[in-house]
Order: structure tokens, then C-alpha cells, then sequence
């Protein structure tokens, strides 16, 4: 549905156009010291309006309204909300009869037999990753002295980002791209064996960013095709350091004390300006399609705090 974890358990509401939207978060230990403030500067990231993301702005002001008192929470579920402004929901009337290819619009339609909001994507829309990144401040506070990390290693195909943006513009298209994320002094015995290994809980969280389509954690698919001669981490600390780190700090389901690190790819924007075909629903027939609105070039550019904070959210709910 929409709400993940046990010990630390955050459930999502809201819409891309709707009012306001929100995360509520169960779980939180009481005395937290927290504040608005401690949440700008990871929203301050993932904020659009540059070379390559959309032109839509929002002010991404959290409102705290449960579960903290005098600075700090009180161990009641923690309730953040957002409001939603700079909307422009005619952009979207089309997409029921001819819905965008590569897009939820037809399968969203299906589910919920057309009564879904389709407006910017509705409540599948990249726009809710403005939660996870808020839930993510309060699971990087809990889980200190563990310190997340994600960078954008390529988009397009290219390292060099900004040229593969520059060539997607003048196309009228758009890219994906490859996000790497490590996870330091992450202890060592965290994670279940079976249905509760750590890079499964990982990955649940990474597949709920709209755009990722694939995760490999160490040296991922790149294992398949060595022997364990050369690919087995030696040793050479009683902690459990090793030579290399090949797992990605994982082993058995459950970290080693090595680096975590993990590698996600996000598939390019299914909204571009040049002009597509798709089936009219109504109609049965073929047609040309031109998607109007602001959307990204490059929605990966903006993801690397939310890797970071889906991480510390499964992490926190394995190491409280």
C-alpha cells in the first residue's frame, strides 16, 4: 500500500496537484531534537528550476504539526506536511484518452478504473519524493554516526553531465542516469536472513522513486561474470574489515561493517517535447501526442538525496 517499515514506519499521502501532501512517520524515539530548519538543506537538493529540471518551483516548507513538542518529538507519530502551489493541472486533462507512452497514465487508469487524479502524475508522481526526503532527515538523525552518501555518476550515457543535458534539450528528449550511494560506519549484524535482508528492504524503498529501474548492491551483475578466487573480500581486521568489498558491506542479508554501497539506474522521463504516438482510448485510433507542461530533462539530477534518504529510511528501521 502506501506505507513502509516496522520499527521506523512511514506512510505517504497527498497528490502532485492536490492541496498538500504528506508523510507521517511512526516510530520516531521520543527527545529527537528537530526543527524545519534541520530539513532545508536536503530539500534545498532535490529543488527544481535549474538547466535540465522542471521549471516548476515549489517552496517545500515543512510543516511539523504532531508529534514534536518544545524542539524535540515526542514519540507520538511525526506528521510533515507540504502544500502544493505552483500547479498547473490543465496540462494533464489529455492524458485519460491518450495516455503518455512509457508513463503510469494508462496502468494508474486501469487500477483505480479512471477515479486516479492524473494531474502531474497524481500520487505516483516524482513529486512525492519531497517525503522520502523529508523522512530521510529524521531517519539520518537517528541513525548518527552513519553517514549517507549519493552523487550522480552518469546521465545519458556520458559523465559528463552537463553536455549529455545540453544534447537532450536540443533534442527535445530525455535521459536517465546512474546514482551511487554509500552508507559509512553502518555497524556490523544489522539485517534478517530470507525476507528481511538489508538489500531487499533497500531496494523496496529504491523502486518507490518514480524512475528507478534497476539496483545492484557491490559489484552488482558484474559478479556473475568472475570466480570467487578473485571476487571473495579477504579479511584482515577482527571487525570484520576486508581487502576489498566486492558484497557492498552486505553478506548474507546482513551488513558486514564495510562500506554499504549500492548503485541504482533511473530511467529517462517519460514526458518530452518532441512529438510521440499513442492510442486515443476513446477512439481506438493512433495519434500524434505533444506533452505540454514543465517536466525533466533529467529527473535523476535530483535524486541523489533521495537515495540517500531512502537508505537511512530502511537503515533506521533495522538500526534503532
Amino acid at each position: 500500500m502506501n506505507s513502509f517499515g516496522h520499527l521506523f514506519r512511514i506512510s505517504l499521502f497527498g497528490e502532485s496537484h492536490g492541496e498538500r501532501m504528506g508523510v507521517i512517520i511512526d516510530g520516531c524515539p521520543a527527545g529527537l531534537p528537530l526543527a524545519p530548519a534541520d530539513f532545508l538543506h536536503d530539500l534545498q537538493r532535490r529543488q527544481s528550476g535549474f538547466r535540465g529540471a522542471t521549471t516548476r518551483v515549489e517552496a517545500n516548507i515543512p510543516h511539523l504539526c504532531a508529534g514534536l513538542y518544545n524542539g524535540h518529538t515526542t514519540g507520538a507519530p511525526l506528521a510533515i506536511l507540504f502544500d502544493n502551489r505552483d500547479t498547473r493541472p490543465d496540462d494533464y486533462a489529455a492524458f485519460r484518452d491518450t495516455p503518455r507512452p512509457g508513463h503510469a497514465d494508462f496502468t494508474a487508469t486501469r487500477k483505480w478504473n479512471g477515479f486516479n487524479d492524473l494531474r502531474g502524475g497524481g500520487h505516483l508522481s516524482g513529486r512525492l519524493t519531497v517525503l522520502l526526503v523529508a523522512a530521510g532527515v529524521v531517519a539520518k538523525k537517528i541513525l548518527t554516526p552513519v553517514v549517507i552518501t549519493a552523487e550522480l555518476e552518469e546521465a545519458g550515457g556520458q559523465a559528463t553531465v552537463a553536455d549529455a543535458i545540453d544534447h537532450a534539450i536540443a533534442a527535445g528528449d530525455s535521459i536517465g542516469g546512474i546514482i551511487r550511494c554509500t552508507a559509512r560506519q553502518v555497524p556490523a549484524g544489522w539485517g534478517e536472513p530470507f525476507f528481511h535482508p538489508v538489500e531487499s528492504q533497500i531496494s523496496r524503498l529504491a523502486f518507490a522513486i518514480p524512475g528507478v529501474n534497476g539496483i545492484e548492491f557491490g559489484d552488482g551483475f558484474a559478479a556473475a561474470r568472475r570466480r570467487g578466487s578473485t571476487r571473495n573480500d579477504r579479511f584482515i581486521a577482527t571487525d570484520g574489515t576486508t581487502a576489498t568489498n566486492n558484497a557492498g558491506g552486505i553478506n548474507g542479508g546482513i551488513t558486514s561493517g564495510n562500506d554499504l554501497y549500492f548503485r541504482v539506474s533511473v530511467k529517462p522521463a517519460a514526458s518530452i517535447a518532441r512529438p510521440q504516438q499513442t492510442l486515443n482510448m476513446t477512439t481506438g485510433q493512433m495519434t500524434d501526442l505533444l506533452i505540454p507542461g514543465r517536466h525533466d530533462v533529467c529527473f535523476a539530477l535530483r535524486l541523489p538525496v533521495v537515495v540517500e534518504a531512502i537508505t537511512a529510511i530502511a537503515l533506521a528501521d533495522f538500526g534503532q
